[in-house]
């Protein structure tokens, strides 16, 4: 990989816990984890994905697309579903996915450090995703994924909703269409003009090259912020370590830090400093 991405991260996990072992025994129970890898990797190879790392019984893979990444999530469950049971056990594999930043050796990064979180914490034969993956999703892969977050305690650590893959039939669009919500949101940054839109409904902000705005200032973290086309309106969700300013023409400015805030424009948005210097990294939006 030639430089830093975001891309859609699949990790799936085929270790054996103690009483599958025990049951069947080492030899077997290490067959049957086999069976699965081999299922799981003809899944990410029929749906273009990209094998990056195989440790034991865990594959780390990446997608250039989130539909890619959840169809192939479903498709490893169906495949896995239909081998047959080992002395009335089935064979656990847990899968997590996140859209997010992988580094230029293909090992590390955001990206497959949360898709890893979230398989830890899927349970057998199930498959987690971040809600950045679900928001990516277009329509017709939309109905992959449950309509509804998981309210599970376990998963109240992430930053992100979290929802379970293939689970429902039919399609179910992740927002519904308000008339606000046909806006879009318009961001500039020296040069560029980006857009939060249904076509691009998260958009990333950091210091790091595989962000979509890149910030050069040295108080901006390396995965800043993130703005997200929500059901409430364009919310702007702070990572940061010296938090994210915003000022909306007319009101004072407001500094967020590990928090959110829905975006209500015209205003500037300062990641790191304040948003009212006069700053080339300075980033300035419209809903339009």
């Amino acid at each position: 990989m030639s430089e830093r991405k975001n891309l859609c991260v699949l990790v799936a996990n085929a270790t054996a816990g103690e009483n599958f072992v025990a049951r069947l025994g080492n030899t077997e129970a290490a067959h049957a984890a086999e069976r699965c890898l081999n299922r799981i990797e003809r899944a990410i190879a029929a749906h273009d994905g990209h094998l990056l790392l195989q440790q034991g019984f865990s594959i780390v893979a990446c997608f250039d697309r989130c539909d890619a990444g959840v169809l192939a999530a479903n498709d490893m469950l169906d495949r896995i579903r239909s081998l047959p049971n080992l002395s009335g056990l089935r064979q656990p594999v847990h899968i997590g996915l996140h859209y997010g930043i992988v580094d230029k050796d293909a090992r590390s990064g955001e990206g497959i450090s949360v898709a890893r979180r979230v398989a830890a914490h899927a349970q057998a034969e199930q498959a987690l995703a971040t809600g950045t993956v679900i928001m990516l999703l277009t329509p017709g892969a939309r109905h992959a994924a449950g309509a509804q977050a998981l309210h599970d305690t376990a998963v109240s650590e992430f930053d992100w909703p979290i929802f379970a893959i293939g689970q429902r039939v039919g399609m179910v669009t992740s927002i519904p269409p308000t008339s606000h919500l046909s806006q879009r949101l318009r961001l500039r940054h020296q040069e560029d003009n980006l857009f939060v839109e249904e076509q691009r409904p998260v958009l990333l902000l950091g210091r790091e090259l595989g962000n979509d705005i890149v910030i050069m200032d040295a108080r901006a973290s390396r995965q800043h912020a993130r703005i997200e086309r929500r059901r409430e309106g364009f919310t702007l969700i702070d990572q940061s370590t010296n938090g994210t300013f915003v000022s909306v023409d007319g009101n004072e400015e407001c500094r967020i830090h590990r928090d959110k805030l829905v975006l209500r424009g015209p205003g500037r948005i300062g990641c790191g400093f304040s948003a009212g210097e006069v700053e080339r990294d300075l980033v300035f939006f419209d809903i339009v």
